[in-house]
């Protein structure tokens, strides 16, 4: 478990507004240049003092700012995720731990992550029987094969290195486990990218103003999503690091895309997993990211 500092963190929360820039205040965006918003470096302190700050109405900002759509791809990826009584259940990135709830309704034991202290102090108040945890996505403080189902929405985009998250999460699974991943993703269709390019420039920003207590951080969201990959490359970025059957439905008409994938259960495929690995880290050694 990390120290409690928001320095330590590199996973931010979980929905629409998660855009960490360099050089944030931690009391708010509204001090920020032009520079710093054009720069895409994800500094975890900066992005956890943001959090700390939008924590209170969080969800509510959420709701407004989908348009109502944040419930639907809950429950589209609560059954993608498939809870089970008796099962434990990662939730990453889980902010106030919305989802978290709606994944412990069939009873699962939750785990919710999340590296903001005050998204975390918001979480326990509203869910006392879910357990909390201050961590870094980058380095989960469990051991190898703990967990049946990980899961992590709106939030693999603003890790510091995502691919590193990912191997993470591969390894606290349990051989034939299932990941889930919801995130922003490319509208396949010009008239939906169209028609959603312009909601993002013309239409968002008005609504962030009247429903947030912090509308200078929604500003992040369509340089967030601009340079985040497509479907196809952030699959090929979840079977990089050893998932099979790995597949992904759009919602929303892409708008929104749900990634699935399990940890092979024979060894003989793990173990070529980690010798894969292994060989890709070796170049780290000097400090390459």
């Amino acid at each position: 478990m990390s120290d409690g500092t928001a320095s330590t963190a590199r996973v931010s929360t979980c929905t629409l507004p998660a855009y960490g820039r360099p050089g944030i205040p931690a009391g708010g965006f509204g001090r920020l240049g032009p520079v710093a918003r054009a720069e895409m470096d994800k500094q975890p302190g900066a992005v956890s003092g943001m959090f700390d700050a939008v924590a209170r109405g969080y969800d509510r900002t959420n709701s407004v700012m989908s348009l109502g759509n944040d419930r639907l791809w809950r429950i589209a990826t609560v059954r993608a995720v498939a809870p089970e009584p008796g099962e434990r259940i990662l939730d990453i990135a889980a902010g106030t731990g919305t989802s978290s709830a709606a994944l412990a309704r069939n009873g699962s034991t939750v785990v919710a992550v999340d590296f903001s202290p005050g998204m975390i102090a918001e979480g326990r108040k509203r869910h006392p029987r879910i357990e909390f945890v201050q961590a870094d996505a980058e380095k989960l403080p469990f051991g190898d094969d703990e967990f049946d189902a990980v899961t992590i929405s709106f939030g693999l985009r603003n890790i510091e290195h995502p691919k590193v998250a990912l191997a993470e999460m591969y390894r606290v699974l349990k051989p034939g486990g299932r990941l889930v991943i919801c995130e922003f993703s490319k509208p396949q269709r010009a008239v939906f990218r169209t028609g959603y390019g312009a909601y993002m420039r013309f239409i968002m920003p008005f609504v962030a103003r009247a429903a947030s207590s912090d509308p200078e951080a929604y500003d992040y969201l369509a340089d967030s999503i601009r340079q985040w990959p497509d479907q196809g490359t952030l699959s090929q970025w979840i079977r990089g690091v050893g998932f099979t059957r790995v597949a992904y439905r759009n919602l929303t008409a892409g708008v929104v895309a749900l990634h699935r994938g399990h940890k092979p259960e024979d060894p003989t495929i793990r173990a070529s997993t980690e010798r894969r690995r292994a060989t890709r880290q070796r170049p780290r050694q000097n400090g390459d990211s």
